[in-house]
């Protein structure tokens, strides 16, 4: 328990730290949003709206510690602000928006990857040396080494392009209303099946290859020696024995990739234009929207480590010896 508080009190340090770059960050920035947003308007606005464009958007006149803890207050409240490029609207209100299909169509790719890399990686370290570890481990590394953006291009171009079977981007089709029905939920399924794809066949071949390189060490370890010298089932002895000894590793990186679905999969959004946060970080930046990317930022820092103290939690499950430390 002990270890888990110190874990605790690590993060909430790091996410302290976070939170004050995210505040320090833009204001290191040449100009501020209000003057951004001014430019954008090209004379439409009288000078005498700047003072108000900066108090909204919290670089208003006073010392930075005063609108640090101004900033600390709004956080604490849950306000990340107003966005710049789509004023009037919140920032929470826009990244919520974008938020629920980046945990759908990333946060689903990723965990079928490392579920289906893990199993494979399980079967081929059980089997190796014969054809399914020599033939189907180079096969998906190779997969995996061509350009992500390259693979997503191909699968639009064949699957959406040239047989249509599927749609070519975005979440839905725009005739059909948002809502629970069997056609919105119908659009949403065939408008992320080339997107989850291509993040899962080039993603599945690292985790294959990371738990069969572990658990090929694992099986000779003395525990598993014993185990087969008992007689125990190859079942057995594969999932209880082998391979939960060999999901460490696994279970940090698999950690690590659920803290960063929040950021999106930015090249698979943007090829695809899904409407994720990812593909809303490329429109924050290339409209100088500071509040959005600060809050985007910190939304991305947090998740990643909340994750992280997930996997610690998960670690003492699979681990008994860190109970035992």
């Amino acid at each position: 328990m002990r270890y888990l508080l110190r874990r605790l009190g690590f993060y909430l340090l790091a996410a302290w730290a976070s939170v004050t770059l995210a505040f320090v960050i833009p204001r290191l920035m040449p100009g501020d949003p209000a003057a951004a947003m001014f430019a954008r308007f090209r004379g439409k606005l009288k000078p005498e709206a700047m003072e108000a464009l900066r108090a909204t958007f919290g670089f208003n006149e006073g010392s930075a510690f005063t609108q640090y803890v101004g900033y600390l207050g709004h956080l604490v409240r849950g306000d990340l602000g107003i966005s710049i490029s789509q004023f009037p609207a919140t920032v929470g209100s826009v990244i919520s928006g974008a938020l629920v299909w980046t945990l759908f169509l990333t946060g689903l790719s990723v965990t079928i990857s490392f579920l289906l890399g893990t199993l494979l990686g399980m079967v081929a370290a059980w089997r190796r040396g014969r054809w399914f570890d020599s033939a189907l481990p180079p096969l998906l590394t190779f997969v995996g080494a061509l350009p992500y953006f390259w693979l997503a291009m191909l699968a639009l171009f064949v699957g959406g392009f040239s047989l249509g079977w599927f749609p070519m981007g975005h979440a839905y089709e725009d005739s059909i209303t948002p809502g629970f029905t069997a056609a919105f939920l119908g659009s949403v399924a065939r408008h992320a099946v080339l997107p989850a794809l291509t993040i899962v066949i080039a993603t599945v071949g690292g985790w294959l290859m990371g738990m069969r390189n572990t658990m090929t060490r694992t099986l000779g370890e003395d525990h598993v020696l014993l185990a087969r010298a008992k007689g125990l089932s190859p079942a057995r002895i594969m999932f209880r024995y082998a391979a939960r000894n060999a999901l460490c590793p696994s279970v940090t990186g698999f950690g690590m990739e659920l803290g960063f679905v929040l950021s999106g999969s930015l090249l698979t959004e943007i090829v695809f234009s899904y409407p994720g946060q990812g593909y809303l970080l490329v429109r924050a930046v290339q409209s100088l929207d500071y509040p959005l990317i600060q809050g985007l930022f910190l939304t991305v820092t947090l998740a990643v480590l909340g994750a992280n103290w997930l996997v610690d939690l998960v670690y003492v499950w699979l681990d008994p010896r860190m109970r035992r430390a």
